[in-house]
């Protein structure tokens, strides 16, 4: 099975969700699967480590690539970024 990975219309990365509640799911899902596992390792001792691999694939890897795709899904068909003449400047888009 061939993986691709998403790409914005620039070719750049797309760290984006769906929506926005989605998105904050996915973040409330890492940040705690991350926070518990080391919070909760006096508790559980090292079974609780296997909290972090659920953190770390709810946020598709990595907490600053969530933090990305935060940006984006905000800024989904909001912004549009325009270059002319190797110059690139952000423009709300037209409605």
């Amino acid at each position: 099975m061939k993986m691709t990975k998403l790409r914005t219309t620039d070719g750049g990365p797309d760290f984006a969700s769906s929506s926005l509640p989605r998105h904050l799911v996915r973040g409330a899902v890492g940040f705690g699967g991350l926070i518990g596992a080391f919070a909760l390792l006096p508790v559980w001792g090292p079974a609780s480590l296997l909290l972090a691999p659920v953190g770390v694939l709810a946020l598709r890897g990595c907490p600053m690539c969530w933090a990305i795709g935060l940006a984006q899904t905000l800024s989904r068909g909001r912004l549009q970024r325009e270059c002319v003449d190797g110059r690139c400047e952000l423009r709300t888009a037209g409605r």
